[in-house]
C-alpha cells in the first residue's frame, strides 16, 4: 500500500485520485501505525518550508518518515516535500531539513548570475517545462522521455545535490528538477499536475 503522510500540508486527495487513475492503491493517512506498515511513502507539500517543517516534527512523524527510509522503504517527496528532504532551507532564514538527501535549498534567483538576471523574471516559476537526464534515468523516469513536460509551481529549488541528481530543467539557468538516491526519491515539479507524463512517473514509483 502506498501511504501518503498527512501532515497538514499538500495536495493529498489529487495525489490518491492520480493513483486511482492508474489502478493502483494510495490512501492519505497521519495515524503513525499505518505509516510504519506502510509499503511505500509519499511526502507532498506546498507553502512554506519553516511551516511545513514545524508541522511535521510537531506531529513526530519526521522521525517515522527518516526511520522508515533508513530501513529501505520507498519514500517520495513532491514539491515542498522534496526540499523538506535536504539538509537544509534558506527560505526566509536558514532551517534544517530531514537530511535524507544531501543538499541545500535556496531561491531560485541564487542559481542564475546577477549579469544575466531578467528584470522580468517571474517568481514563482509556474509552468510547463521540459525534463533533461543528465545520466542515466532513475527508476521513476522508467516510463519518462528525455524533453517530456510537467508542471512546477515553486520559487525555490535544490542546489549542490549532485550525488542524487536525476533530472533538470531550463529556468533561464538549469535547476533542478528531480533527485533519486538508493529507495528516496523526489520531484520539484507536481506530477499528479502533469498529465500523463505526471501519471507514468507515480506509476514507475508504484513499481519500485
Amino acid at each position: 500500500m502506498i501511504t501518503i503522510i498527512n501532515y497538514g500540508v499538500g495536495n493529498l486527495f489529487s495525489l490518491v485520485s492520480s493513483f486511482d487513475y492508474i489502478g493502483e492503491k494510495a490512501k492519505v493517512s497521519s495515524d503513525t501505525d499505518e505509516i510504519l506498515r506502510a509499503d511505500k511513502l509519499i511526502l507532498p507539500g506546498v507553502g512554506a518550508f519553516s511551516d511545513a517543517i514545524g508541522k511535521l516534527r510537531d506531529s513526530g512523524l519526521d522521525k517515522i518518515l527518516v526511520e522508515k527510509a533508513k530501513g529501505g522503504t520507498p519514500v517520495m517527496g513532491i514539491c515542498l516535500g522534496m526540499q523538506l528532504l535536504f539538509d537544509v532551507s534558506y527560505e526566509y532564514g536558514e532551517h534544517r531539513g530531514l537530511g535524507l538527501l544531501h543538499g541545500s535549498v535556496v531561491p531560485i534567483t541564487d542559481t542564475i548570475p546577477p549579469k544575466k538576471l531578467p528584470r522580468d523574471l517571474k517568481i514563482p516559476h509556474i509552468g510547463w517545462n521540459a525534463l533533461h537526464f543528465p545520466c542515466e534515468k532513475a527508476p521513476i523516469f522508467k516510463y519518462t522521455n528525455e524533453g517530456d513536460h510537467v508542471y512546477f509551481v515553486h520559487s525555490y529549488c535544490a542546489v549542490d545535490c549532485v550525488d542524487s541528481l536525476a533530472a533538470t530543467t531550463e529556468y533561464v539557468s538549469e535547476i533542478t528538477a528531480a533527485v533519486s538516491r538508493d529507495n528516496v526519491c523526489a520531484c520539484q515539479f507536481h506530477p499528479e499536475k502533469s498529465g500523463e507524463v505526471g501519471l507514468k512517473i507515480l506509476k514507475s514509483f508504484a513499481e519500485i
